[in-house]
């Protein structure tokens, strides 16, 4: 059985724990409202990205396509962007986000795939590299970088984009965690190249005309759709990340009360034996003489 000092210990230790844990809970919950709301900021430009390309690809005939739109004609390289946090602390967030690449690497190696992959972020290249080291390509450390802005996103883009016309892969995956609640975060899979056309392509009915042509216009979006789509990546995995935070540094919170409440109650009544045990030693010793 510890002792009073032992469980004192135990007490205090978890009591400083429970206000780290309650602090970096405040913390996460301060950073979540600018990172939800810049993730939700991003989502209509996003879409209306695809909405315009989606447009263009229309009046686009085969021979003319871009190769970001129609591909290299292959589909035996894959490269997989693998987007999580640089820190940990955040439940499950960024093991969802890995279990999601697993799943299509192994897919796609059982289909006789080459794959790749280029992580953004330390968290997922460490669990992926357990498996995976030799197909890890490159990791973008994002540490030094306080908030996310479009120039994180155009660069990894840029290196994404010099890969493709290097013929170094066929297909690009973007894998990252997209907010719903501070609750729920949703791993997702997204092409990025050859891009994505919603169904329907063109929107309705509706008819555009161009000036200059299509193609010419294509060439410009299509590599800034890549950076696009990866930023609103970026931002959607900075809400969730501390969303996922948040949510998991309440739950350590409310265990660490637990803890003292069952700790605080075995000491009562561990000091409350060991004060019976006295007393009852006194009285006997007392009747004895």
């Amino acid at each position: 059985m510890p002792s009073l000092k032992d469980l004192r210990n135990r007490i205090a230790s978890v009591k400083a724990t429970q206000k780290i844990t309650k602090a970096m809970q405040m913390v996460a919950a301060a950073k979540l409202r600018r990172a939800q709301s810049a993730a939700e900021a991003a989502r209509p430009y996003a879409a209306r990205m695809e909405a315009v390309l989606a447009n263009l690809a229309g009046g686009i005939t085969g021979a003319a396509a871009p190769r970001l739109l129609a591909g290299t004609g292959a589909d035996q390289v894959h490269l997989l962007i693998v987007c999580t946090a640089e820190r940990g602390l955040c439940g499950a967030f960024n093991s969802s986000i890995v279990r999601l690449a697993r799943e299509r690497i192994n897919a796609l190696q059982a289909a006789g795939k080459t794959v790749r992959i280029l992580c953004v972020g330390k968290k997922g290249f460490e669990q992926l590299k357990r498996q995976y080291e030799k197909l890890i390509l490159d990791v973008v450390d994002l540490r030094a970088v306080k908030q996310i802005g479009y120039g994180e996103a155009e660069m990894i883009a840029r290196r994404v984009l010099g890969m493709f016309e290097a013929g170094e892969f066929d297909v690009a995956t973007l894998f990252y965690s997209r907010f719903k609640s501070v609750i729920a975060q949703i791993p997702t899979a997204q092409q990025v190249i050859p891009a994505e056309i919603p169904a329907g392509g063109a929107n309705g009915a509706v008819s555009y005309e161009y000036e200059p042509d299509e193609e010419a216009i294509l060439s410009t979006l299509l590599p800034r759709n890549v950076a696009v789509q990866i930023f609103r990546a970026l931002l959607e995995n900075a809400a969730s990340e501390q969303g996922a935070r948040m949510s998991a540094m309440d739950n350590a919170t409310r265990n660490a009360g637990e803890m003292i409440k069952k700790q605080t109650q075995k000491y009562n009544r561990t000091r409350q034996a060991m004060i019976t045990k006295e007393l009852i030693e006194i009285i006997s010793g007392a009747e004895a003489l």
